[in-house]
């Protein structure tokens, strides 16, 4: 980095008082500048870093490698300040500024912010729920896909909460922890055996770009791997004839369309539901440009050939006879009859769908119960299994409640977490809103909850509550005694003045980063371990958990 900067020097365009003029540079990189590129090879390092040696026609050439060059003098570790600074001297020394290994896995969404809160609308997303984002590299991951221990089991039932004597796997299950690595520890009991998948994951809306100093194509690129990589795992789950539904706005749904393509396959797109959410939503109106008011719900099946949908039909009125004077056949009309508006596209692949703004108790905000009641209709029956590993305030939970299927849902957020208790203990109970009235719904049911043993994790949500430097200094003091931190990170040089000169928020990410992400959680098979104390409860529940199905 020394070395550029002393060759920048040479070109008055691109370093004037002091300073390198980054964006000038980056604009002659992407020109392929003859004058920037002869700067270049000049000097020997250089050279040898940005430019590949090919063959042509018998001769050999030097190709300038422009992306290379960008992501370099674009790289946040280039000409750092007292953060990167700080970070380079512990060793968290990074060049993945952007995505390039397939195998990269996102263990968390910086902004999460499709996951609303009771009483919150798209307006006020703005908030650090998951407060750190950070991509691994497939040479940084050894042991984090493995299964992990599940303690603190509860059972919720009409008589209240309960210790969880055993574990059965007709169960409603709610899971607390990264649903990534929830859903990994789902594989080996539950492999092909949902039938319906249902998702409202973050939509990738107006986060502040300029937290992380990301550009937009990274933010959008983490996004994709982020989806990527849970969606790949909840293709193994599904069973060979069942669906997956994936709703999102206008920001990401073209590419994420791309992505289910890849990994499900076209051939397995069924339809893009236009979703009308029946209020505005997006745009004040006072904005001069189209107003906002749907959602897009991509629908996908494991196997075009095995998926089953099952219709529903506006009956006959009992006058009603065919043009042809004959009684009809059949149950009725072809359209669903909860779904207000059934347009169909002449090429049949959109379907338009309009439900109002529902209030549902004290869970303002969330996806309304009938479309999620439709959906689940189409593909199952009582008793089968959907999943939801965004499961926020605990709409698809409620639902697969009142229609008798097996429902796993999945969350990390705290403050999610309790909707979802509060809510699905109301529905128990035989709350009468959603779409109770119309099932008759008199209550029952049970599910249990569990979550995700925590090591690391523990001290990320410490630093995330921590409100001064002198906190995080004595979050540091306990990581030193129990976490488990990057084997490259050297705590040696670790200055606690220095520290303390940095923003709050640097402060976090970088104890965030120290941590070895492998260990968020503990893993099953170091159950036995002492240093973790797992209790002999959580031991046999985790046994029959995992072996609940051969």
């Amino acid at each position: 980095m020394s070395d550029l900067m002393k060759l920048f020097q040479k070109d008055e365009r691109i370093f004037a008082d002091g300073k390198l003029l980054k964006n000038k540079l980056t604009e002659l990189a992407l020109k392929l500048d003859q004058v920037l590129i002869e700067l270049l090879l000049s000097d020997d390092k250089a050279k040898e870093h940005f430019f590949i040696e090919k063959l042509a026609k018998k001769e050999k050439v030097l190709v300038f490698d422009k992306d290379k060059f960008i992501a370099f003098v674009n790289n946040k570790e280039f000409l750092s300040d007292s953060f990167t600074g700080f970070k380079n001297k512990i060793g968290l020394v990074t060049n993945r500024d952007y995505l390039k290994e397939k195998g990269d896995v996102v263990l968390a969404w910086a902004y999460k912010d499709c996951v609303l809160e009771g009483g919150q609308d798209k307006e006020d997303q703005k908030r650090d729920e998951v407060f750190y984002n950070e991509t691994l590299s497939p040479d940084e991951i050894d042991r984090l896909f493995e299964p992990k221990v599940l303690t603190n089991f509860k059972k919720y039932d009409s008589k209240g909460e309960h210790k969880v004597a055993e574990f059965d796997a007709d169960d409603n299950l709610i899971i607390k922890g990264n649903n990534l690595l929830a859903l990994h520890c789902l594989k080996q009991q539950f492999r092909g055996q949902v039938k319906l998948i249902y998702i409202d994951p973050p939509y990738n809306t107006d986060g502040p770009e300029d937290y992380f100093q990301y550009n937009d194509s990274f933010n959008h690129s983490t996004w994709l791997t982020f989806m990527r990589n849970r969606l790949e795992i909840a293709r193994d789950l599904l069973s060979s004839d069942g669906a997956i539904y994936v709703q999102l706005d206008y920001n990401e749904v073209h590419y994420c369309k791309i992505l289910l393509d890849e990994i499900f396959g076209r051939n397995n797109f069924q339809r893009e539901i236009i979703w009308r959410i029946g209020w505005v939503s997006g745009y004040k109106s006072a904005d001069k440009n189209w107003v906002r008011n749907h959602d897009s719900i991509l629908f996908y099946s494991k196997d075009k050939t095995q998926l089953k949908f099952i219709k529903k039909y506006i009956p006959y009125p009992e006058d009603y006879v065919r043009r042809d004077g004959a009684k009809p056949d059949g149950e009725g009309y072809p359209y669903e009859d909860t779904w207000n508006c059934n347009e169909l596209d002449p090429l049949n692949s959109i379907a338009i769908v309009s439900f109002s703004k529902e209030k549902v108790g004290d869970f303002k905000g969330q996806k309304n119960e009938a479309l999620i009641q439709r959906i689940v209709e189409a593909h199952t029956k009582e008793g089968d299994l959907i999943l939801d590993f965004f499961a926020g305030s605990g709409t698809t939970a409620s639902v697969g409640l009142k229609l008798k299927r097996r429902c796993i849902c999945i969350e990390q957020i705290e403050g999610q977490i309790k909707k979802q208790i509060t809510r699905l203990k109301a529905t128990i109970a035989g709350d009468q809103v959603g779409i109770s009235k119309t099932i008759n719904w008199k209550g029952g049911g049970s599910f249990v909850y569990a979550e995700l043993m925590e090591w690391n994790e523990q001290y990320m949500s410490e630093i995330k509550d921590a409100d001064s430097s002198r906190k995080l200094l004595n979050i540091y003091e306990k990581m030193k005694k129990e976490a488990f931190f990057r084997y490259d990170v050297d705590l040696s040089k670790f200055e606690e003045k220095e520290f303390e000169k940095l923003p709050l928020k640097e402060q976090k990410q970088i104890l965030c980063e120290c941590l070895d992400k492998n260990h968020l959680y503990i893993n099953l098979s170091e159950i036995d371990d002492a240093t973790y104390k797992v209790s002999a409860d959580d031991k046999k529940l985790n046994k029959e958990f995992y072996n609940t199905v051969v």
